[in-house]
């Protein structure tokens, strides 16, 4: 599993650490990630995706997983967060032909 959020594509950072005596060495910056389950109201069951606390926060104030899903284009995206936008648009679909 890595360490890498399946929405943002936030991942791990390198840098160093800095002594006193300005030895360095090498460090690793570690993303914030939580694994969350957003309820997704077009496929009525809940999603669960390995996300940083950024893209969560973001994911809410954009209105749930499926609008923002719908609204971020493809190329923004991870391939975890595409394979749930298509279930989505594909449910989305069947739900608007049956209305029909």
């Amino acid at each position: 599993m890595s360490r890498r959020c399946e929405i943002t594509g936030k991942g791990v950072l390198s840098g160093n650490n800095v002594s006193h005596a300005n030895n360095k060495t090498r460090r690793r910056y570690l993303p914030n990630l939580q694994v969350a389950s957003l309820l997704s109201d077009t496929l009525g069951t809940a999603v669960r995706l390995r996300l940083s606390t950024r893209a969560i926060r973001t994911v809410e104030k954009n209105g749930g997983i499926d609008a923002f899903l719908l609204g971020t284009p493809d190329s923004r995206l991870q391939a975890e967060a595409l394979v749930v936008k298509r279930q989505i648009a594909r449910a989305a679909a069947k739900k608007a032909a049956a209305a029909a």
